[in-house]
């Protein structure tokens, strides 16, 4: 569900790329840092994702993806909890239940089919919600499109995933490459949307959903006008 949410929102940001420039102030670093993402992507990433998604049939990549969106409802719920939202956080703590239980162990999501609203949230996230400013977009090395805030509260968002005291270290990492892979194959699909300037575009389509997240899906319509 998240990588079909993802494509729709690529889609929407390829007629509204509304970013205010002033947000991109390291525009030439971040430029640079783009350029060798880029290049790592290319050559190693998406070949991979690829793979993955010609190699594993449809079911197997949606249930690797309900796997690993429950284990991310441990922050999203944290965050939840630290944002004020106690509603929200008990959603998603109940989804992992039903989801380890009902869903064995993830792999499906039977907390959706009852009506348990799957959320997006980070400590970058909360952060904002506690009136720290986003800061200036910054682009990680590896790591890709972000925000000042976002890259500092990285440790404290290591710290919530369930996926980092998950031991032998071998296994561990093994699990975060295929996070990863999985990831990357929810992004093919949209690429066919990303038009013009692919740094600007992604840095815009970046910005807005991060507003979007932290508003709760609250949009302010910038097309009343028309």
């Amino acid at each position: 569900m998240a990588k079909g949410l993802m494509t729709v929102w690529l889609m929407f940001c390829s007629v509204a790329v509304l970013a205010d420039p002033e947000s991109d102030p390291w525009q030439e670093l971040n430029q640079g840092t783009f350029a060798l993402n880029e290049t790592a992507d290319k050559f190693v990433l998406r070949p991979l994702a690829k793979t993955y998604v010609t190699v594993l049939p449809g079911f197997a990549q949606q249930g690797v993806g309900n796997f690993f969106g429950n284990i991310g409802d441990v922050s999203n719920g944290a965050n939840n909890l630290l944002q004020g939202k106690p509603l929200k956080a008990l959603s998603d703590f109940t989804r992992i239940v039903v989801n380890t239980t009902l869903g064995l162990g993830g792999l499906f999501d039977p907390a959706s089919g009852i009506g348990l609203e799957k959320h997006n949230e980070s400590f970058g996230q909360t952060l904002t919600v506690w009136g720290v400013p986003k800061g200036p977009y910054l682009v990680l090395p590896f790591l890709g499109p972000s925000t000042l805030t976002d890259a500092l509260s990285r440790p404290v968002d290591s710290a919530l995933d369930p996926l980092k005291y998950f031991y032998p270290v071998d296994h561990r990492n093994r699990l975060f490459a295929v996070r990863l892979i999985d990831q990357r194959a929810g992004l093919l699909a949209a690429e066919s949307v990303v038009f013009g300037d692919r740094y600007i575009f992604l840095r815009d389509a970046y910005l807005q959903r991060r507003d979007y997240q932290v508003n709760d899906g609250e949009v302010v319509d910038d097309f009343d006008d028309f």
